[in-house]
């Protein structure tokens, strides 16, 4: 079979970027009676259950930049951010008429408070609030989420009419292992050499991942990472940086071009966190669901819409990235309205200036249009980098 080029593996990638309607996951529903599709929204939800349910897990990411808003407004004020308002309007019109259920995790008030609004709207689907301890101590936090995932694993059950298996739920967490560490292959090898994997082409490569399954996303990443080891792209003189703050609502496509237009590579990013928020590989035997929590509890990525209850702490794991990645500075891109980002922000800031590392500030809505004081700020703050390197 003929290898796929990276630039035929781009172009799929961002016609699903682009398909508000979510084709792919209406096909794969289609192509088989009784099949089921979850939505959920960003940053984390335990995919692996869902998907020994034999269902869909499809990532909702907000209608993106083309998505004009009318409903969604109805429902929620102008000063909090977009994604809640154009994932209604995205309801409402219809684009999500083939999904099953809903999981709204525990991102913040505003997604907590869609879940409510959801049940009001769609009373004949499941919708699931999916809350995360705050205390990470087995016998407290590791309970509540153990009962938190076996509620979840009963609702799915009464949605898919059978038994979920320990068994279907570790070969489910085997699969997710193995997507997981193709993830971080692709996020090292960015890291390694950023022109010859533009932050563009693997942002669009893990928003496919929201919408394909699992095991195809894998496949995908593997043709990505052959194909673009085959080609020989110019190195530019960019500075390298962490992008921070996306972790929810997400940035614009051209927002991430418009940073390496400006001469940033970005060599990590806190975008899709579902797809790298366990660090380690989960057990793959024993009891799922206890797995699972302790994957959670001591094995997952530091956000800002994750409780930390040591404050020192706070930072920690942004300065592991910036040094593991090889980082010269950080740009905070925090959606506009975001309390968790806009709220963590001044603590990152302190640990920053503590240690002597350059960043900036700004903000975007996932409509952002006008990218050029983006660009000229990005560009302003890449120059001053190489000329403080050089001094």
């Amino acid at each position: 079979m003929r290898s796929k080029s990276v630039k035929e593996i781009v172009d799929f990638c961002q016609e699903i970027f682009e398909d508000i309607s979510f084709s792919k996951a209406r096909q794969w529903k289609a192509a088989q009676p009784g099949r089921k599709v979850i939505g959920y929204m960003p940053v984390y939800v335990p995919r692996e259950i869902i998907h020994a349910a034999g269902m869909l897990p499809l990532g909702v990411l907000g209608g993106g930049a083309d998505m004009e808003v009318i409903h969604g407004d109805a429902y929620y004020q102008s000063y909090i951010c977009r994604i809640p308002r154009s994932t209604i309007e995205l309801a409402i019109t219809g684009k999500l008429d083939f999904v099953d259920g809903m999981m709204f995790p525990s991102i913040c008030d505003v997604i907590r408070n869609l879940s409510g609004i959801w049940q009001i709207m769609f009373k004949d689907k499941y919708v699931r609030y999916f809350d995360t301890p705050q205390n990470f101590k087995d016998e407290v936090g590791g309970v509540f989420y153990g009962n938190e995932l076996r509620e979840l694993k009963a609702g799915l059950e009464k949605l898919a009419g059978r038994e979920i298996t320990a068994a279907q739920i570790n070969r489910s967490i085997a699969v997710y292992n193995e997507n997981r560490a193709w993830v971080n292959k692709v996020y090292d090898y960015r890291a390694e050499t950023p022109w010859n994997a533009p932050a563009a082409e693997v942002y669009l490569l893990m928003r496919a991942g929201m919408v394909l399954p699992v095991e195809e996303h894998t496949r995908l990443m593997k043709e990505y990472l052959l194909a673009a080891g085959a080609e020989q792209r110019p190195m530019r003189d960019n500075c390298r940086v962490t992008l921070i703050g996306t972790f929810c609502e997400q940035p614009p496509l051209n927002l991430i071009k418009s940073l390496e237009m400006a001469g940033c590579y970005i060599v990590d990013d806190d975008s899709m966190l579902v797809t790298r928020w366990l660090l380690e590989d989960v057990p793959s035997d024993g009891d799922p669901i206890e797995n699972l929590s302790h994957a959670f509890l001591h094995h997952s990525a530091e956000t800002a819409a994750k409780y930390e209850p040591n404050l020192e702490e706070k930072g920690n794991y942004m300065l592991e990235s910036i040094r593991k990645r090889g980082a010269d500075g950080v740009i905070f891109a925090a959606p506009s309205f975001c309390d968790p980002a806009l709220l963590d922000q001044p603590m990152m800031v302190q640990r920053l200036e503590k240690a002597g590392i350059p960043y900036i500030t700004m903000q975007y809505a996932e409509n952002s249009g006008q990218m050029q004081p983006i660009r000229e700020q990005a560009g302003t703050f890449a120059d001053s980098i190489k000329l403080w390197s050089a001094s």
